[in-house]
């Protein structure tokens, strides 16, 4: 049988951050595989490191040492607008605190990702009319971000993160500015995209509770993976 390969890799990943001074290690000496299909839950403790680890998976943040591929493909390698290009076309993102662009309608802000790469609006604007009825948040499509709930943003930050059909989601403490129902209905929504698109989903949480939803627990103390469990 042949071996499955992951689609993100790090391979003695080390990130530094510099500055008055000081210097924090962020990430130490990090390795680790992440497959098609995989839905990872990332905790730790404050500090530890989890955001930045999720960052550079993202390529939001280069690594200070160490390599990362997406796909088999050396990043290091790539600069510039190919990293945006890369980020665009492979990762849909999703942060605490959604992140929409006030000025812009829920249906604007959805398709915005898919206008940086190049699509063509108007496919773009059905595709995003699919995606917001999956998420139920379809009747606020010509409605301003600001004027919604925390959880319908949320709602859009997902539709938004599939516009492009990407890879793996990334999601930042998605559930963190959330009440306990909101935060339960984002997470099934992440679950039926995981289970009915195949996206690989990676969320950062320090909330037990919604740690237990990850099939896949990585646990990050000090910038290290001290653990890394399977769920049977």
């Amino acid at each position: 049988m042949a071996k499955r390969k992951p689609i993100i890799e790090f391979q003695h990943v080390t990130k530094i951050y510099s500055g008055y001074d000081s210097k924090v290690i962020a990430l130490n000496d990090v390795s680790l595989k992440i497959f098609s299909g995989e839905f990872i839950a990332i905790t730790g403790p404050s500090g530890s490191g989890k955001s930045t680890l999720l960052h550079c998976m993202g390529l939001l943040d280069r690594p200070t040492s160490g390599k990362i591929f997406i796909e088999g493909k050396d990043t290091s390698e790539i600069t510039g607008k190919d990293v945006a290009l890369l980020r665009g076309k492979k990762m849909g993102f999703v942060f605490q605190s959604y992140n929409l662009i006030p000025r812009l309608s829920v249906i604007e802000n959805v398709i915005l990702p898919g206008l940086i790469i190049g699509r063509k609006r108007k496919e773009l604007e059905k595709k995003a009319m699919d995606l917001l009825k999956e998420v139920g948040i379809a009747h606020r499509a010509e409605h301003r971000g600001v004027h919604l709930s925390g959880g319908e943003q949320q709602r859009v930050a997902i539709a938004r993160a599939l516009i492009n059909d990407p890879i793996i989601i990334l999601a930042d403490e998605p559930t963190g500015a959330l009440d306990t129902d909101s935060s339960k209905d984002i997470m099934d929504l992440l679950k039926e995209a995981n289970r009915n698109r195949g996206v690989t989903v990676v969320f950062v949480s320090h909330d037990p509770d919604i740690a237990r939803y990850g099939r896949r627990r990585i646990e990050v103390v000090d910038g290290k993976i001290v653990s890394d469990r399977r769920r049977r």
